[in-house]
């Protein structure tokens, strides 16, 4: 399936009637070659594009922050929950943008 088939956004049906937010997840990771990938396949797999990624090493460990919009809060959650069983991945915290830039104002 190429982009232009793709349904967008993808609905959520365990959540189809909740508001859709941007999230941040923020993990620390392993410093191995395939560890960014097997992070973002998850994303990729159910047809999201992250907003951003930013990335940086510290010693054995990947600092990791993706942004991501159209997600309810449930499916947000669902996602954090895989994230944290790849074997890979050590932590993982899951931020709502929206909240974030409130409590900056």
């Amino acid at each position: 399936m190429n982009a232009l088939e793709r349904p967008f956004p993808r609905s959520d049906a365990w959540a189809a009637h909740a508001s859709h937010s941007t999230v941040r997840y923020c993990l620390q990771a392993e410093a191995e070659p395939d560890s960014l990938c097997r992070v973002l396949n998850l994303f990729a797999l159910q047809f999201l594009t992250p907003h951003s990624v930013h990335v940086s090493q510290h010693d054995d460990l990947l600092d990791i922050a993706i942004d991501i919009g159209g997600l309810s809060w449930h499916r947000a959650e669902v996602i954090a929950q895989k994230l944290r069983n790849l074997v890979c991945v050590g932590e993982v915290s899951l931020e709502n943008q929206a909240r974030m830039e409130m409590a900056a104002v």
